[in-house]
């Protein structure tokens, strides 16, 4: 299963963003999909997950309100769009997948994950 991230770019403070993960096998009802980041010299966080079907999400704290998280099966590809974007939104941006846990469970941790893209890296400026 390959990841491919893209839509990152330059923006500046309260500009929006979307990103996009294609998928390389049909996500369906498969796989459990989310959105982490990763600042220089910070660990990897937890930015977004969506469940299976996409009836639920959940966010962090910090975007909670600024970014939504969506899919679409049909295309097998999953989306975070960013607004009211923040100097400290800047990251390189991963979206991961994992088909092995429980149907109703949705993992908010990295290890969790079995798949993950190359990183899309986003730059916002204040």
């Amino acid at each position: 299963v390959q990841l491919q991230a893209s839509g990152g770019g330059l923006v500046q403070a309260g500009g929006s963003l979307r990103l996009s993960c294609v998928v390389s096998q049909p996500t369906g009802s498969i796989y459990v999909m989310a959105w982490f980041r990763q600042a220089p010299g910070k660990e990897r966080e937890f930015v977004s997950a969506i469940s299976r079907s996409g009836s639920k999400s959940y966010y962090a704290d910090s975007v909670k309100g600024r970014f939504t998280i969506s899919r679409d099966n049909a295309k097998n590809t999953l989306y975070l769009e960013m607004n009211g974007l923040k100097p400290e939104d800047t990251a390189s941006y991963y979206c991961a997948a994992d088909s092995r846990v429980s149907y109703t469970i949705v993992p908010l941790t990295s290890g969790q994950y079995e798949y993950w893209g190359q990183g899309t890296q986003v730059t916002v400026s204040s």
